[in-house]
């Protein structure tokens, strides 16, 4: 699917939902993907892409950039403390906030060099042993811990349960970022992000369905 029927669905999802044509970004998930699907995506004007690990962005976004301009780059995978500061270096946006010990590694950090990229604290709706993210009945408490850091807290994140409905845990992000005085909600992927931008998301992670199915190296 092109970039231009991504785009032409989110448009029509954000009015149907009553919302103003423009309130949701589009993050083209480039991780993983040949490096010729990614330049293809940005000789059509696209800026903002998502990565998940730091280490592969840092392998091809330099040169990306100095061939094709500036760009809007986002951590959407799991960060370990020691790769923050190159993390903070690579991208403008965070979407993996999870736990106490990265915050303070980013307050450290943002004291030292006197910047930080965007964060978003990524929330386990499904409480899934698995995967990364606060607990809901915790999230309140790292809110105000972040925030007692000065950390940019600028939203909420999450990724719902495969098996689950989306919508469930779409809605409960939305209520906890309410709760919280949050406006940013990254939510919904391919499959789903015209359900997410009707729950709100202000941010979508869409891979496969611009790029095709992902390459692994």
């Amino acid at each position: 699917m092109s970039l231009a029927e991504i785009t032409a669905r989110i448009r029509a999802a954000e009015t149907e939902a009553g919302r103003s044509p423009g309130t949701t970004e589009l993050i083209a998930v480039s991780k993983v993907q040949p490096l010729e699907r990614v330049e293809a995506v940005l000789q059509e004007g696209h800026r903002v892409f998502g990565e998940n690990r730091v280490q592969e962005a840092a392998g091809k976004w330099p040169g990306l950039q100095d061939t094709h301009g500036a760009c809007s780059l986002h951590l959407l995978g799991p960060l370990q403390s020691n790769k923050a500061r190159q993390a903070m270096e690579l991208f403008q946006v965070i979407h993996s906030l999870d736990r106490p010990k990265l915050a303070k590694a980013f307050a450290r950090l943002a004291q030292e060099t006197g910047a930080c990229p965007d964060l978003f604290i990524q929330v386990n709706t499904g409480e899934e042993p698995q995967k990364a993210g606060v607990l809901p009945a915790d999230l309140d408490a790292f809110v105000a811990e972040c925030r007692g850091m000065d950390l940019p807290l600028v939203g909420l994140m999450c990724i719902p349960p495969v098996e689950e409905e989306a919508s469930l845990h779409f809605a409960l992000l939305a209520k906890m970022a309410a709760r919280n005085g949050l406006e940013g909600l990254s939510m919904g992927m391919s499959g789903d992000f015209e359900k997410a931008i009707s729950f709100g998301a202000t941010h979508v992670r869409v891979g496969s369905a611009i790029f095709g199915e992902r390459v692994p190296g």
